[in-house]
């Protein structure tokens, strides 16, 4: 999608649209709320909720016509997302689409009637969203992350890649439930693998260097970065860590690996946004969200940078490279 297009598409609500273009086709106007951890320049999420523009699109919605869009880039402040969940709710629209743990807690804070669809999620049953993954039970619904048992891959992953390693370092979110589950789940193979793991809290850009720099001055490391709202807002930095300490370190999205990341493997992210308008449309045509369950990601990616691997002087099993949806030379 060109960029312009794109621009257009978000600024798509009944503000700017002439009253006999809406009204001409007779159809009642819906609105949908969008609330997003980043800035709208962000071409991560610009090309997350195009993905999900699209989709809407191609299940019958068309902005201006019978919906309209009210996005809102609340960054990552806290504070932020707090102020912009608690407008969007007032809005009262028909379905609010809520990126993360740190967004969708906030919106289920300002409204329990408005139905919230999440297109990521980290743990919402740990996380107090639903009852349940099969049956929700409340005003939201969704996709998650990941399950935990991802963990132990990404440890399996580094090991093949950077078979040397005999510490690993666990970046993490101890506020978020998925934090401390994914960690658990690292440490259930570490022993099998022969790795000693250890946790480095995301919380703030200090705290991280000092971590890492403290965790480098002994040999044989390397590092996991699990998914979280810290991990992406220092992801720059984390990467600059990574190379300056020559840690070998798998990442939970391509994003990473892309900025001179090794290597990442998660779930196709703009695959679950795209899940998610379906979920959406769903709910606009009468579901309740208490009763869609809570899915799982079907589609994974495994992205390597190859020019990374020769800085940090690794050369790439080639039944890792066979397995690789791209390869960054």
């Amino acid at each position: 999608m060109q960029r312009r297009h794109f621009i257009t598409l978000l600024g798509g609500t009944a503000v700017g649209w002439p009253l006999a273009v809406r009204a001409q086709q007779g159809e009642r106007m819906r609105r949908i709320g969008v609330l997003l951890p980043a800035t709208a320049d962000d071409a991560r999420f610009q090309a997350f909720v195009g993905a999900f523009l699209q989709e809407l699109q191609s299940l019958g919605w068309s902005i201006g016509r019978n919906v309209n869009i009210d996005t809102r880039w609340a960054t990552a402040n806290a504070s932020e997302v707090r102020k912009q969940a608690a407008e969007l709710a007032a809005l009262s629209p028909d379905v609010i689409l809520a990126h993360g743990s740190a967004t969708v807690g906030p919106v289920l804070q300002a409204t329990r009637t408005v139905p919230i669809v999440f297109p990521i999620a980290g743990d919402p049953v740990g996380s107090g969203f639903v009852d349940s993954l099969a049956r929700p039970g409340g005003n939201a619904t969704g996709f998650m992350n990941f399950e935990f048992s991802m963990g132990g891959k990404w440890l399996e992953l580094l090991k093949q890649i950077a078979p040397g390693v005999m510490r690993v370092a666990v970046l993490r979110d101890t506020t978020i439930p998925s934090g401390n589950a994914v960690f658990g789940a690292i440490q259930a193979v570490a022993s099998s693998l022969r790795v000693e793991v250890t946790p480095v809290n995301v919380r703030e850009a200090g705290e991280i260097e000092r971590s890492l720099a403290a965790f480098a001055h002994a040999s044989s490391g390397g590092l996991i970065v699990t998914g979280s709202a810290p991990a992406y807002v220092y992801r720059d930095l984390i990467v600059t860590l990574a190379a300056r300490h020559r840690l070998p370190a798998v990442y939970y999205e391509r994003f990473f690996v892309a900025g001179g990341g090794l290597i990442s493997y998660g779930p196709d992210f703009i695959d679950q946004y795209r899940r998610a308008a379906g979920y959406v449309d769903r709910i606009l045509k009468g579901e309740k969200p208490g009763d869609l369950p809570v899915q799982t990601p079907t589609k994974f990616e495994l992205v390597i940078n190859l020019k990374t691997a020769r800085a940090l002087g690794l050369t790439v099993p080639p039944s890792v490279l066979a397995q690789a949806n791209e390869v960054i030379e």
